[in-house]
């Protein structure tokens, strides 16, 4: 399989979707704000019903796996690597 990228809103909508499962609510209630720590790596703050919460690395990578099974028929299973992108932000690189 060649190299597919995702593109920083698709992970947003796997994260939303990943957040709204494990909440039991519609994924529109969700907001989610990518970010990028040269200490700490990639994480996204999820916003829903006036919470917060902070998604480390693996959790972006689980969502993604659910994204690429769920919505791509990818295997999930496959290499995943986030990357920051000066134009297109966040992105993942699926091998």
């Amino acid at each position: 399989m060649e190299q597919l990228i995702i593109p920083e809103q698709d992970i947003i909508n796997a994260l939303c979707i990943y957040t709204s499962r494990k909440k039991q609510m519609n994924p529109e209630e969700v907001e989610v704000e990518l970010m990028y720590d040269d200490d700490t790596g990639f994480s996204a703050e999820v916003f829903w019903a006036g919470r917060k919460q902070v998604l480390i690395t693996a959790n972006l990578i689980e969502a993604l796996r659910m994204w690429l099974d769920e919505f791509l028929n990818i295997d999930p299973f496959a290499g995943i690597k986030l990357d920051l992108d000066d134009e297109r932000g966040i992105i993942a690189i699926i091998q």
